[in-house]
């Protein structure tokens, strides 16, 4: 009995325990039940649907580019591709693509491609096969349906300039993200997402951007999309208002046609660059498209440089158009006066060597009036050595030439404006007096860009440091920012010795004699004045000058001299400045003069035409003393 109950007790107690152990893990499973049911459901919840809707960024529109007067220059269109799931293919996506073929062009190694995309995809993602589509593409391709399984036509949006190639290297264009490009925004994963690459669209390109949406979908565990659930639009990209006039733009581009050559059209008053062009060009709209490798090529490969924008990086020696400069610095120093006559009898001795004028006889006795007007080379080498090599380079640096003039565009360049502490310290030579006879007449070390020679001459009219600029405004959806503009500042240089400078520019053009007289401005209203350049790029050798120098048309292309005239107008109320630079053109007063003229005329009678100019009341611009 004692064996008995003892055995009963030790099965209670182990039951005792059994059973607790049982209690006790039961309350923990209870508890951890409700801590994952009650307390932890919301983050649980969560992630389930995390798991169920996926958040897809969508991209916003791109924000218009339209010139002064609103007229559009870079917009969205939409654009029609074609796209192939793989399996709505009936298994056979290479088939597919065998019959798109036969309705669009298709290369080999384009589809080889286009399938190796397929086979990298889920079979339900479609693969884009080709973009930009014309409207008899998609009608043909929708009529043939039926036998392309697994083939859609989708409609996204693309950059599209109207106006073509007018304003190419001002705008710029749009491409595709390249991994070069910096990834802070998540827009740029975007497959298909263009960003600028050069000109205005490279310069605004965040504010033409925008904001992107996100798009909620309903997938499956494989990532199917089921459903559209939320969508919520971004801010679409900032319209910029350029200071350009479309009209005057399209006009120069088609002035300048096939040359080699730039202009610039500036507001002398504002800085407002009114047209910019430079030649040849380029269709933009090839970039967002895709270029093939032989339309590269050819651009790359064309020695007039069509992807150089000419007006801001083109460096030239300015020639002729430079001795407004040299005449400013001689005035300032008080080594000449307007009416003191220098004599030119065709060339200029320094030590043992001959400098040479433009006019084999010599222009004889002129003042700086009349040596404006014929371009006598003698008598600005005279000044040039009595004024000296760093009084000029300081006259040239405030009127922009050899500095950056700060235009909102990318891609300019200083040019070049020498002096003896820049030869020493990039050359290793001291500066050498014939050097300073050379520069007097825009020669040598000299460069310039053509927005440089326009700014150079709206200074001088004007007397102020005016400042080129392209922007106008900036609209976004809930403000207008414009660019702030600060009264420009005096340039420190006597009014009475611009007003020679300027006569001398007047006699250029509109008195007899004048070596651009040909192409004055017949309607006094309109006069214009300006100053022809010619620069040299070889040196003519002493046996050439002693039987004959040959004529640019007598030379290869390559070796004919730059034509170069700036100018402004209405003489008798200044409001624009222009410069014209025709590469290897041969002579400023036949080739660029015209142009210059052309366009001029143009600007003001667009004006006038709305009523914005001030025309000023007929006079016959003022004849040369000697003349009258």
């Amino acid at each position: 009995m004692h064996r008995s109950s003892d055995r009963s007790k030790l099965f209670s107690r182990r039951a005792a325990v059994l059973g607790g152990g049982k209690l006790v893990l039961m309350s923990a499973l209870v508890g951890r039940m409700y801590y994952l049911q009650v307390v932890e459901a919301p983050r649980f919840k969560t992630m389930a649907e995390e798991n169920r809707i996926s958040i897809r960024l969508l991209p916003p529109p791109r924000g218009n580019i339209v010139d002064r007067f609103g007229e559009e220059l870079a917009v969205n269109e939409q654009n029609y591709r074609v796209i192939i799931t793989a399996e709505d293919t009936n298994g056979n996506p290479k088939g597919t693509l065998d019959t798109l073929g036969q309705i669009i062009e298709i290369g080999e190694k384009e589809k080889n491609k286009i399938l190796k995309e397929i086979k990298r995809k889920r079979s339900f993602v479609p693969v884009t096969v080709r973009e930009n589509l014309t409207w008899e593409e998609v009608a043909q391709i929708e009529v043939n349906t039926p036998d392309l399984p697994g083939s859609e036509i989708d409609v996204g949006q693309t950059r599209h300039y109207p106006k073509g190639n007018y304003s190419a290297h001002v705008l710029g264009y749009v491409a595709s993200v390249t991994e070069r490009d910096a990834k802070d925004d998540p827009l740029l994963e975007l497959p298909g997402f263009r960003i600028g690459k050069s000109g205005i669209e490279k310069l605004h390109d965040l504010k033409l951007r925008g904001t992107g949406g996100t798009s909620q979908v309903e997938v499956n565990a494989l990532g199917r999309v089921i459903q559209e659930v939320q969508r919520q639009d971004g801010e679409p990209g900032a319209e910029i208002t350029l200071t350009l006039d479309a009209g005057l733009q399209e006009m120069v581009a088609e002035r300048l046609g096939e040359e080699a050559a730039a202009a610039v059209v500036l507001d002398i008053h504002t800085g407002e660059v009114l047209s910019m062009a430079s030649s040849p060009t380029y269709d933009p709209n090839a970039f967002n498209r895709g270029l093939s490798h032989k339309e590269w090529q050819n651009l790359i490969t064309n020695p007039r440089g069509p992807l150089t924008n000419k007006a801001i990086a083109g460096q030239y020696a300015p020639g002729s158009t430079f001795k407004m400069v040299v005449a400013l610095a001689a005035l300032e120093k008080g080594v000449i006066t307007p009416s003191q006559e220098i004599y030119c009898p065709g060339h200029m001795e320094l030590g043992n060597a001959r400098f040479h004028c433009w006019k084999r006889g010599g222009h004889g006795h002129v003042n700086m009036e009349e040596a404006h007007m014929h371009s006598c080379d003698v008598y600005f080498y005279e000044i040039a050595k009595r004024t000296g090599i760093n009084r000029i380079h300081d006259m040239a640096r405030r009127l922009g030439i050899g500095e950056l003039n700060g235009i909102d565009l990318p891609g300019e360049r200083t040019g070049l404006m020498p002096s003896r502490d820049w030869k020493l310290a990039t050359i290793g030579a001291p500066w050498q007096g014939g050097e300073t006879l050379i520069t007097g007449i825009g020669q040598g070390y000299v460069l310039a860009t053509p927005l440089q020679l326009a700014v150079m001459t709206a200074r001088i009219v004007s007397g102020t440091k005016i400042i080129p600029h392209l922007t106008r405004k900036i609209t976004t959806s809930d403000a207008v920012e414009v660019p702030v503009r600060t009264t420009f500042e005096p340039l420190g240089i006597s009014q009475a010795h611009l007003k020679i400078v300027q006569r001398g520019m007047n006699a250029v053009t509109n008195i007899p004699g004048g070596t651009a007289f040909r192409s004055r401005i017949k309607e006094a209203e309109f006069a214009m004045a300006g100053k022809t350049g010619t620069a040299q790029v070889r040196r003519i050798s002493k046996s050439e000058r002693d039987t004959r120098v040959l004529k640019n048309d007598e030379l290869p292309w390559e070796l004919r001299d730059h034509a170069l005239f700036v100018a402004f107008a209405p003489y008798n109320n200044p409001r624009y400045a222009v410069s014209v630079v025709v590469e290897h053109g041969g002579s400023g007063s036949k080739t660029a003069a015209p142009i210059a003229r052309d366009i001029l005329l143009e600007a003001q009678r667009r004006e006038s035409a709305r009523g914005e100019l001030l025309v000023p009341t007929k006079t016959t611009p003022k004849k040369n003393e000697k003349e009258a």
